[in-house]
């Protein structure tokens, strides 16, 4: 298994998943190497991504990389892209967004349409599109805000602003998904043993304001919930409520779901079992 951005908060947790689920797992980094990733990739380079496939002759790739820079629309969308011609014929898992939506319909199932509607949603729809020109079996996971390990963009924003390094507020009409590291990573590790192909939402259970998760992640690390201000988006070109539906992963997926309420409720170093076993 080759794992691009396997330096990443992701890459870490997907690559000793797969190691656990018996893979053999090469991790991908740009700027420095990590114990989960050792190969150096620059995936707006289509030559260096075909010497490095030529290298490890992977069986399945797990496309997880990002940029740091969300604007970054060679790096997510070219980058993709790129990664998608040149794994041709092989097994690719790509790591989507629901920013590809702009939150008017509220509700996204599987087949719904992008219709982004600021410049990192629309970069993460054209990556869609290409990977699934060039691979008919590949598949496309949506997923959400991704926390749970302490290291979540949206846990390090709670603490800066429970600390006052930051100032402001949550969002209380932001509504996503969350979803749990582990519960990310072991999905897709699973996906990448299956033949599903297409689309898959893969988000947690429970649809919850920005706010509404700074709170349950100033509870599960005893910050006080004052500090965390309630406020509303002025940015129109924000979507608002975003909730991806998920009954079809949960009908195909062994691995469980949890919802934040859930997940958040338990102790920082509290990690879920092993791999479970396949539904019938």
């Amino acid at each position: 298994m080759l794992i691009t951005g396997g330096s990443g908060t992701l890459g870490r947790h997907l690559f000793h998943r797969a190691v656990a689920a018996g893979w053999d797992v090469v991790g991908t980094y740009f700027a420095t190497a990590t114990e989960t990733a050792d190969q150096q990739l620059d995936i707006c380079d289509p030559a260096a991504i075909r010497e490095l496939l030529r290298r490890i002759r992977p069986d399945v790739v797990i496309h997880a990389a990002a940029s740091r820079d969300r604007n970054d629309w060679v790096a997510t969308a070219d980058g993709t892209a790129n990664v998608a011609v040149a794994t041709a014929g092989v097994r690719l898992v790509h790591v989507s967004s629901d920013s590809v939506f702009s939150g008017r319909a509220t509700h996204y199932t599987e087949d719904a349409a992008p219709d982004p509607i600021y410049p990192y949603g629309a970069a993460k729809a054209a990556a869609e599109t290409a990977v699934r020109a060039v691979h008919r079996n590949a598949v496309v996971v949506r997923t959400s805000l991704v926390l749970g390990d302490g290291r979540g963009d949206h846990e390090r924003l709670t603490h800066d602003l429970a600390s006052g390094r930051r100032h402001g507020g949550l969002f209380t009409d932001e509504v996503r998904n969350a979803v749990h590291v582990n519960d990310l990573a072991e999905a897709l590790v699973e996906l990448a043993a299956s033949s599903y192909r297409g689309i898959l939402n893969v988000a947690g259970a429970d649809a919850v304001s920005r706010y509404e998760l700074g709170l349950l992640v100033a509870a599960r690390d005893g910050l006080d919930p004052a500090t965390i201000r309630p406020i509303r988006s002025a940015n129109p070109h924000r979507p608002a409520e975003i909730r991806l539906t998920i009954q079809r992963a949960q009908t195909l997926l062994g691995t469980r779901l949890r919802g934040a309420h859930e997940f958040l409720a338990e102790p920082l170093d509290a990690r879920p079992a092993g791999p479970r076993a396949p539904r019938a």
